[in-house]
């Protein structure tokens, strides 16, 4: 799920939003503001119904990334990097970078998210019976019962055995740790995923005919969710085992065509040997150490009167901004940042020197390889360095 926009960074990792995150916060906001505070509080101005519905929904999006904040920090405590993390339609999501290295650190990361929802349920809670004993009731104390309410509601969902759930991934560390199968561990996890989606678009179907059309929906959403997300972990963890050790080395085009940070915007377009050959090439500056990449369409976007004056350098992706490996780094390991790239790319670097180049196209082709020799051997076939 890629974000619309980006807030910036908060602890080293880019925080994103989904623009399906304003359905979320209109329905809560409304909801509140329509329904829940007039109904318990009624004869208040519409304006504070609206103003506190806002605000308590403004206070639960902070709640669920500080859910996916709990993750991203505890996987890189135990040697995962986190990319970023986007917020959606039905909460958020912590993008790593790699495996947890054993069934504890994997315990660990996913442990720590119902475990941060739950605290943040028992603050509200010890808020509203502060605020209520000083203020006594009224709406911003109907809001704070609100928001204990739904985090302890969220950490109990997502402790629920099965993927991509927090407890589905609490079930996959089990596995894991007794059966020595990180695949078959996997494959647990994603298939109680899927049976917890049927049975929630089972009910969600029930509550509709039942005439609780809203509710039902809801469900119906969130368990084709679960089943869509359980089933692309499962395909995710067989390219996984199919990787296995594949080296970046096997799938990258070695010794790229590179383009010199002098060279103007004009000449990159029109001159050889870069014309019509590839769609990005790495910049390189005068010793030949790679500092970027620049791509056909982001040149092109210069204006024809500014081509001759602008360098590649000044409108190419920095290499601060780009994914790169080592050649004998493990392809899989790549993955991840090459498809949540703008560039689509990434660099290979050994000793801060280019040496290749990976695009999405490249890993394509080694796992088609992989695939038609699996099944025409029978046996997984794990090329290495």
């Amino acid at each position: 799920m890629g974000a619309t926009f980006s807030l910036g960074r908060l602890a080293g990792i880019r925080i994103g939003v989904h623009w399906s995150v304003l359905v979320i916060f209109v329905l809560i906001a409304v909801g509140l503001a329509a329904g829940r505070l007039p109904d318990t509080h009624p004869d208040r101005p519409a304006w504070l119904y609206a103003v506190v519905g806002v605000a308590t929904a403004v206070v639960f999006l902070l709640s669920l990334l500080v859910h996916e904040l709990s993750h991203a920090i505890v996987a890189r405590r135990n040697g995962v990097g986190s990319d970023d993390i986007t917020l959606w339609l039905l909460g958020g999501a912590a993008r790593l970078k790699s495996e947890a290295p054993s069934p504890a650190a994997e315990l660990r990361i996913a442990g720590i998210g119902p475990l941060v929802s739950l605290a943040l349920g028992v603050v509200f809670a010890l808020l509203t019976v502060l605020f209520g004993q000083v203020y006594g009731s009224g709406l911003w104390v109907e809001a704070l019962a609100w928001l204990a309410a739904i985090n302890v509601l969220l950490a109990v969902f997502n402790a629920l055995p099965a993927a991509p759930l927090d407890g589905g991934r609490l079930l996959r560390a089990l596995v894991w740790w007794r059966t020595g199968s990180r695949l078959r561990a996997t494959e647990v996890a994603t298939t109680a995923g899927r049976v917890l989606g049927w049975l929630l678009i089972a009910a969600g179907v029930y509550l509709a005919f039942a005439g609780a059309a809203v509710d039902g929906l809801w469900l119906m959403l969130i368990g084709w969710f679960m089943i869509a997300m359980a089933t692309a972990e499962g395909g995710q963890a067989k390219m996984r085992e199919l990787l296995g050790s594949v080296p970046v080395r096997r799938a990258m085009t070695p010794d790229p065509t590179t383009v010199p940070a002098a060279t103007t915007i004009r000449e990159f377009l029109s001159g050889p040997p870069w014309v019509y050959r590839h769609s990005a090439f790495p910049v390189v500056d005068a010793a030949g150490r790679p500092t970027g990449l620049i791509s056909v369409n982001r040149a092109g976007q210069v204006p024809v009167s500014e081509r001759d004056r602008t360098t590649v350098a000044a409108v190419m992706v920095s290499l601060d901004d780009l994914p790169t490996a080592h050649p004998d780094d493990r392809l899989i390991d790549l993955l991840p940042s090459v498809d949540t790239s703008a560039a689509r790319r990434a660099l290979v670097l050994s000793e801060d020197r280019l040496v290749g180049i990976v695009t999405q196209c490249d890993i394509s082709r080694v796992i088609n390889w992989l695939t038609s020799a699996s099944s025409m051997d029978g046996n997984r076939v794990q090329p290495s360095g």
